[in-house]
């Protein structure tokens, strides 16, 4: 084994052990009451983010059209 491989864990690993493991682990940190908070946001955040790309998508398509017309 090299030192590379040691540390690369594929993310296709994860079984149940791991999952509630990762689960007390936030719960011992962050508490029963912030985690709801913190996947509002996450949510919300990721909602954002879909709602900018589609945008920035649209823009683009738009554009582009707006050149193909100038030709």
């Amino acid at each position: 084994m090299d030192f590379v491989s040691i540390f690369f864990i594929p993310l296709g690993t994860f079984g149940t052990t791991e999952i509630v493991v990762i689960v007390v682990l936030a719960l011992l940190l962050f508490g029963g009451k912030k985690i709801p908070e913190l996947m509002r946001g996450l949510g919300t955040g990721l909602k954002e983010f879909k709602k900018a790309s589609e945008e920035e998508k649209n823009s683009e398509s738009s554009e582009s059209e707006v050149k193909k017309e100038k030709k």
